[in-house]
C-alpha cells in the first residue's frame, strides 16, 4: 500500500444537550474539569468511544452500513462461559468438564480469574477478542482433549505439591521458632512449579484470541499484558474528552416518586362514617400486643425523594483517524491485501456516520439525550493530527449569546486560521441546526466558509478520499 497524503482524518464537532447526566464520578456527580478561565463538565473518552463502537456494530447487526458483513470483536470476562457452551452444545462434553478445562486452558495462558463462587468462571480482566473466539477456543481444545488432561492432571499435582511443600516449611519454622532440637529444614529437592502448558496448544489457543479481522480491534485497540504474545493494538482512533465550551451548568434536580398502592388509595380517600365508634372503641390502658401489632399502609407523601444532578451546555469533541495505521492494523490481522483498501474506507464511512449519530445512552430514559444530533461537524485531512480544543480556552459566555452559535463562530475562524498557515484542504460541514445553517449561508455570501457544506454523514469523506491510493 502506497503512503497515504492526508493520513489523519480530524473530526471535529459541538453538540448542545440539555438537563443529562451521559456519564457520571465515583460519587454520582458530573464529571468536570478546570479547563482555562473556567470550569467545564466533560464526557470522558471511554463513554464516546463506546458510544461509537456500539452504534456502528448494532448498524451491522441490522445489515445497514458499510460493515454490515464484516467481522466484530467482543470485549468480555466471559470467554470461559462461551467456551464451555460451544463445548457442551458442539462437542456433547459435560458442561462441569466444559467449565472447569475451559478455565484452565485459560488460566494456563496467563489470565487469572475471580476468587468467588459468582466470579470463578470469569476472568479478572476483559479480554477484547473476535466475537467467535469461543467458538474457536473449543475447537482447539476439543482437538487436544487428551493433551490437555494430561497437563491440567500434572498441573494440579505440581500445584498440590507446592501447598504441601509451603505447609511443611511454615511447620519447620515454628518449631524452630519454639528452640526444638529436632526440627529440621526441610530437604532440598526440586523446585515445585507448574508444568507449561504444550507449546503447539499454547499457540493455538493464542491464535484464537488474536485480534483477527475483528473491524472495532483494528479501529479502536486492545491492551493485554496478561499474556505477552496475545497480540497487542495500537488503535487508529484518538479521541479527547469533550468539554462544555460555556462554564459548567449544573443543576440539582428535587425529585419525587410516587408509590402506586398509595395514590390508589389517596384517590379512593378515606372513610369518617364510623370514625368516632372507632375513636371510643380504643382502650388508652391496653398494652401492646406484638402479635397482633400489624404494620399500617401510610398515605402521607410521596413514594420516594431525593436529589439527580443534571448539565446543560454545548460540548467541544474530537476524534481523529489514523488511516495509515487502519491499514496496517488490517493487513496484521490477516486481512486479505486485495480486501484492505476496501475495508479501510468502509470502517472509515461508519466512523464518520458513528462520530455524528452516536450519543452515549446514560438516563436515556428520562433525558432523551440519544435524540440530540448535533450544532456542526467539522472533518479534514491532515498530515498529522489537529485538536482545536485550544479555540475553547477562554470560556464563551452565554451573556453574549447561545454559546453553540459562539462556539460554531469560533471553530469555523479557528480553522480558517489553521487551514490558512497550516496549507490543508478545508474539508467539509455539516449541520442539523437552522441557526449554524444561516451562519453557513453568511459565511458563504462573503466567501469566508471555507468547508464544502454537506448534508449527510456519507458525504463528510466524499471530497477527501483523492489523496488515497485506489
Amino acid at each position: 500500500m502506497n503512503t497515504l497524503d492526508a493520513p489523519y482524518l480530524n473530526c471535529h464537532s459541538l453538540s448542545t444537550q440539555s438537563n443529562v447526566l451521559l456519564v457520571r464520578d465515583a460519587l454520582g456527580r458530573p464529571k468536570q474539569c478546570w479547563y482555562g478561565d473556567a470550569n467545564r463538565v466533560t464526557l470522558s473518552p471511554q463513554t464516546q468511544r463506546r458510544a461509537h463502537r456500539m452504534h456502528m456494530r448494532d448498524q451491522a447487526n441490522l445489515g445497514a452500513g458499510p460493515l454490515a458483513s464484516r467481522a466484530w470483536g467482543l470485549r468480555t470476562r466471559e470467554w470461559a462461559l462461551s467456551t464451555a457452551e460451544s463445548l457442551h452444545h458442539t462437542h456433547r462434553w459435560d458442561h462441569q468438564e466444559a467449565l472447569d478445562t475451559a478455565r484452565a486452558a485459560l488460566n494456563g495462558l496467563g489470565l487469572n480469574f475471580g476468587a468467588t463462587t459468582n466470579t470463578a468462571y470469569l476472568t479478572k480482566v476483559m479480554v477484547f477478542a473476535p466475537e467467535n473466539a469461543g467458538e474457536t477456543l473449543a475447537k482447539v481444545i476439543h482437538t487436544h482433549q487428551d493433551e490437555l488432561a494430561t497437563w491440567i492432571a500434572k498441573a494440579a499435582a505440581a500445584k498440590a505439591a507446592g501447598a504441601d511443600t509451603k505447609t511443611k516449611k511454615s511447620k519447620t519454622k515454628g518449631k524452630a521458632a519454639t528452640g526444638d532440637d529436632d526440627a529440621a529444614p526441610a530437604a532440598a529437592g526440586k523446585d515445585d512449579k507448574t508444568p507449561p502448558m504444550p507449546q503447539k496448544v499454547r499457540n493455538q489457543l493464542i491464535a484464537a484470541l488474536a485480534p483477527a479481522d475483528a473491524i472495532d480491534i483494528a479501529l479502536y485497540g486492545r491492551f493485554l499484558t496478561e499474556i505477552a504474545t496475545g497480540g497487542n493494538v495500537d488503535g487508529a482512533i484518538q479521541t479527547t474528552t469533550a468539554f462544555s465550551v460555556e462554564p459548567a451548568n449544573i443543576v440539582e434536580d428535587y425529585f419525587s416518586a410516587a408509590d402506586d398502592r398509595k395514590i390508589a388509595r389517596q384517590r379512593q380517600g378515606a372513610d369518617f362514617t364510623n370514625a368516632l365508634a372507632l375513636l371510643n372503641a380504643i382502650d388508652p390502658l391496653a398494652t401492646e400486643d406484638p402479635e397482633q401489632d400489624l404494620p399500617l399502609a401510610d398515605n402521607r407523601g410521596a413514594g420516594m425523594t431525593g436529589y439527580q444532578p443534571f448539565v446543560s451546555g454545548t460540548f467541544y469533541a474530537h476524534s481523529v483517524l489514523d488511516r495509515a495505521l487502519l491499514r496496517r492494523n488490517l493487513r496484521n490481522g490477516g486481512t486479505p491485501e486485495d480486501e484492505i483498501e476496501d475495508y479501510a474506507r468502509a470502517a472509515e464511512q461508519a466512523f464518520l456516520d458513528a462520530f455524528v449519530n452516536a450519543v452515549p445512552g446514560a438516563k436515556k430514559n428520562t433525558t432523551a439525550a440519544p435524540g440530540t444530533l448535533p450544532k456542526l461537524v467539522l472533518v479534514h485531512e491532515g498530515k498529522r493530527p489537529y485538536n482545536y480544543a485550544t479555540c475553547f480556552e477562554e470560556a464563551i459566555q452565554p451573556s453574549a449569546g447561545a454559546p453553540s452559535i459562539q462556539g460554531a463562530t469560533r471553530l469555523l475562524q479557528h480553522h480558517a486560521m489553521i487551514t490558512r498557515k497550516q496549507k490543508l484542504d478545508p474539508g467539509t460541514v455539516l449541520t442539523y441546526d437552522l441557526a449554524v445553517s444561516e451562519l453557513f449561508d453568511d459565511l458563504r455570501l462573503s466567501g469566508q466558509l471555507g468547508p464544502l457544506e454537506v448534508h449527510t454523514p456519507e458525504e463528510l469523506a466524499t471530497p477527501l478520499t483523492a489523496g488515497q491510493p485506489t
